[in-house]
């Protein structure tokens, strides 16, 4: 099942940040932010019980609780589990990502993929995000960046446990779509090779991008197109990078990324245009993307990104960017 059935737009709302991701939000400022995208028109939310471990789905429950169940799309996501014990957020191990959520509740994250933890972790975040169902739910992380060489093994878990317990809870109605929520390509490509069970979608953060497509654009984008398999992209402004910020895949940006996002700039200011309409248009020009989900913590972001899809784009920009290297030849963009 095509996912775009579903999807209320091409933006969604990425809730990320809400849950304290590399510094503490005030609670008045995080429902701000959640109500200034519902103001502007966003329907479709995207949160993670990791997420400062249930954090974001508790902020963000508080504020579409106000609003008609069937007015709006949620997506949230398992793999961990949240206890009532407390734990050093900053001790935490999360792969790559180190202390991504040290500002976030003490609560103790666990990790588990099987079908029972599963069905938990539903149930769980029913209770956070205050609501009677969820509409799409993501297996999260079971990827290299959080597992290591372990990440096969993990996957494996997953295959056996997650995907067939989500399998069952589309086949029974209880969610309307499942699929991977990751940060890498391939745990994603290695799922287009199964039999069973076949996922409605893919999650990708960071991966599709102006600044890293090209290992995308090879095969996993093609492949997942072919078999009527959505892509939602997180995460369109390389953490932050790509929208004025410093960071990007999740930490401080090294020397040669922000050099290629100044020689970005440089080129979307000859064009009149702003660096984050050419990151989002970008994104969703390919026709495997059926949504982009940037996160936001300041009611202001909102607006800016809905100018930036609104912007027009001349095609010289685009030219530009192939001519130098910094976008594939191969990679589709937007026509006027």
């Amino acid at each position: 099942m095509s996912i775009r059935s579903l999807l209320p737009g091409r933006i969604g709302f990425g809730t990320a940040p809400l849950g304290n991701m590399f510094r503490a939000i005030p609670e008045d400022e995080a429902a701000a932010t959640v109500q200034a995208a519902w103001n502007q028109g966003i329907r479709y939310f995207d949160t993670a019980p990791l997420y400062g471990a249930g954090l974001a789905e508790i902020r963000l429950g508080d504020v579409l609780a106000q609003q008609p169940r069937d007015a709006f799309i949620l997506s949230t996501k398992v793999g961990r589990v949240i206890l009532d014990e407390v734990e050093d957020p900053a001790g935490r191990e999360l792969g790559e990502k180190g202390a991504l959520f040290e500002h976030g509740r003490p609560n103790r994250i666990v990790n588990d993929y099987s079908a029972d933890a599963t069905l938990r972790s539903v149930e769980d975040s029913l209770k956070r995000l205050r609501t009677d169902r969820l509409d799409i739910v993501w297996v999260h992380d079971v990827a290299q960046d959080f597992y290591g060489d372990e990440w096969v093994s993990v996957y494996e878990s997953a295959r056996t446990g997650a995907f067939r317990a989500l399998a069952r809870l589309k086949d029974e109605g209880v969610i309307k779509a499942w699929g991977l929520g990751v940060n890498k390509v391939e745990p994603l490509e290695m799922t287009l090779d199964l039999e069973e069970p076949q996922p409605d979608a893919f999650l990708l953060a960071g991966r599709y991008t102006l600044l890293d497509h090209e290992r995308a654009l090879q095969r996993l984008l093609r492949a997942a197109a072919a078999q009527g398999v959505d892509i939602v992209v997180g995460g369109p402004y390389s953490s932050g990078i790509l929208a004025g910020g410093s960071h990007f895949e999740y930490a401080e940006a090294p020397v040669e990324i922000v050099d290629k996002v100044s020689r970005i700039k440089a080129l979307a200011e000859e064009n009149g245009i702003g660096i984050k309409a050419a990151a989002l248009q970008f994104v969703l020009a390919h026709p495997a993307v059926a949504a982009a989900i940037p996160g936001a913590t300041r009611p202001s972001r909102i607006a800016e990104d809905l100018g930036a899809l609104a912007q027009d784009v001349p095609q010289e920009f685009w030219a530009a960017l192939r001519e130098q290297r910094i976008i594939a030849e191969d990679a589709p963009v937007p026509a006027n």
